[in-house]
């Protein structure tokens, strides 16, 4: 890999981790500031077409049912689609307030961040997860 390349997972680990704190603190606005405007979510049963759509949707979620609560992470890979592009795959799981670990597999998923570099800065351009599946 080639010190850009080193700069650059770096660069979008820490996207990915201002994200999750973010997230842990309930700050919508601070969550999506390292979207694309054009940013798409897709989560079971939704879908969120733009950083103002998902940031919406994420300010209902924190006054609500995710109040108090943090995600836990952990990355399986990156890999990259050309110099600008980016695709992280990852197991996530929401922690609800008091949780210090994943009660069970059924709240774990299976994710996908697609992040773009644009004028120097990666940014997450797409988001994607699935539950995981017990193995067969």
């Amino acid at each position: 890999m080639s010190n850009s390349r080193v700069e650059d997972v770096a660069a979008i680990r820490a996207v990915l981790n201002d994200s999750y704190r973010a997230w842990a603190t309930g700050d919508a606005a601070a969550m999506v500031a390292d979207y694309t405007p054009d940013a798409t979510a897709i989560l079971t049963g939704s879908f969120r077409d733009g950083r103002d759509r998902i940031r919406q949707s994420m300010a209902q979620s924190f006054e609500g049912p995710l109040a108090g609560s943090s995600t836990y992470n952990r990355e399986i890979g990156i890999r990259f689609a050309g110099r600008d592009a980016a695709i992280v795959v990852s197991e996530s799981a929401i922690l609800f307030a008091g949780e210090t670990e994943v009660p069970g597999d059924e709240r774990r998923v299976n994710a996908t961040w697609v992040l773009e570099k644009c004028d120097g800065r990666w940014l997450i351009a797409a988001y994607h997860n699935s539950p995981v599946l017990p193995p067969n």
